[in-house]
């Protein structure tokens, strides 16, 4: 064979391999992807938690290893904090480090060494429905902080709209725009939507 006809065939099969051993490493990652995305469904107690880290841990009584939280878990349930003891059941899944807290299913601060303070939580709670349906925009919402705002139109005051109203109403997220037939109340801190509903 001479020099060029080598150096061709060379070529050749560097061009088949590569493109294989792509694929099988994708393969391999998309299990690994795969796995990582399991839930688990965890419950257990409040280890720790500093929301100025913006994270903390929860003792699983199912395994024998720490879960951990993060805030944008414990925000896309409606809170920013939560104390030492607190009893949690959720979603979690096996991350590189271990395993972390997906989504929360419940929350039961009656083990709690210290009642949660979350101004929002005891607005939402506090609020008198004083409205009829009407209805209002969606201004901007975001799943993951957990609340967002509605608008009545131009030079109306926002009304507040926490992600446990949207649940409680089977609702599970909000576009910028989209049309939603509310009732609301007054708060300590302006209006506050206390029933959500589509048009029909």
């Amino acid at each position: 064979m001479s020099m060029a006809l080598f150096v061709q065939e060379i070529n050749r099969k560097s061009d088949i391999e590569p493109p294989l051993e792509r694929t099988q490493k994708s393969t391999e990652n998309a299990l690994i992807t795969k796995k990582e995305l399991e839930l688990i469904e965890i419950v257990g107690h409040v280890k720790w938690f500093n929301a100025i880290k913006r994270y903390g841990f929860i003792t699983s009584e199912t395994f024998g290893e720490d879960v951990l939280i993060h805030i944008t878990t414990l925000e896309a349930f409606g809170y920013t904090s939560i104390s030492e003891g607190t009893k949690i059941t959720c979603e979690a899944i096996q991350g590189h480090r271990g395993l972390q807290a997906f989504r929360i299913l419940a929350i039961d601060e009656s083990t709690a060494l210290y009642p949660t303070e979350n101004p929002r939580t005891r607005a939402r709670a506090s609020v008198v429905t004083t409205s009829e349906w009407v209805l209002a925009t969606v201004k901007w919402f975001n799943r993951l902080r957990g609340f967002g705002f509605l608008t009545l139109g131009p030079d109306t005051p926002d009304i507040f709209l926490h992600m446990e109203t949207l649940r409680s109403n089977g609702i599970l997220s909000l576009q910028p725009d989209e049309e939603i037939l509310v009732r609301y109340g007054k708060s300590p801190n302006g209006l506050m939507a206390t029933e959500v509903r589509f048009p029909e």
